[in-house]
C-alpha cells in the first residue's frame, strides 16, 4: 500500500467517488483504486443505490475498509464494509435469522421476499454480481466475494478460509 495520498496520485490510484444517489463515507485512504476500478464501482454503485429506491436528495451511503494483501497493493481491488450505516456482517445476520426464521414456519416466499426488498447488503451484494465486471485470473474464482458467496455466488466453491475472510465485508476486483 502507498504511504501517502500524493504516492497514490502519483502511481495513478484514486480514492473510489461518491455519485449522484450514493456517498462514500469513509476515509479515500480506505480504497485506492485504479481509474478502471472506481469507474466500475460508481457505474454500479449508482445503479445500486437507485434500484434501491435513493436519490441526490436521499443518497445511500457505503463504506469501504483498507485492504493490505494482493490485489490491494496494486490498486485493483476494494473492500466494502458498510451500506448505510450497518455493517456487512450484520446485514448478513438478518438475512439468515429472516431466512432461517421462514424456513421453520414454512413460509418461505413472503420473508424472502421482503428481505430481498429490505437488505441492502444482500441487495448491494446482487448488485455488484448482476451488473459487475470483476478480475478472475486464470485457474482462480471471480474476484467478487462476500457473506453470500456460497449461497448466491458468482463462484459458489469458496475455500473456508476464504468465506471467513470475506464474513464481514464485501471484496471486489477488476
Amino acid at each position: 500500500m502507498w504511504s501517502t495520498a500524493a504516492d497514490e496520485l502519483a502511481h495513478g490510484l484514486r480514492p473510489v467517488p461518491s455519485g449522484p444517489a450514493y456517498r462514500v463515507n469513509s476515509p479515500p485512504a480506505n480504497a485506492p483504486v485504479t481509474q478502471e476500478l472506481s469507474a466500475e464501482l460508481a457505474r454500479v454503485l449508482e445503479r445500486f443505490a437507485k434500484d434501491s429506491g435513493f436519490s441526490e436528495q436521499r443518497p445511500v451511503h457505503i463504506q469501504f475498509g483498507q485492504g493490505t494483501v494482493g490485489h490491494h497493493q496494486a490498486g485493483r481491488a476494494a473492500d466494502i464494509y458498510g451500506v448505510e450505516g450497518i455493517g456487512i456482517e450484520k446485514w448478513k445476520a438478518r438475512w439468515d435469522a429472516k431466512l432461517g426464521l421462514a424456513r421453520r414456519a414454512e413460509q418461505r416466499h413472503a420473508p424472502a421476499r421482503q428481505e430481498r426488498h429490505s437488505n441492502l447488503g444482500w441487495r448491494l451484494y446482487k448488485a455488484l454480481q448482476v451488473y459487475g465486471y470483476w478480475t478472475q485470473p486464470y485457474g482462480y474464482p471471480i474476484q467478487l466475494f462476500g457473506p453470500w458467496t456460497r449461497e448466491e455466488g458468482p463462484w459458489k466453491y469458496i475455500s473456508d478460509g476464504l468465506l471467513a475472510a470475506h464474513g464481514d465485508h464485501i471484496h471486489v476486483a477488476k
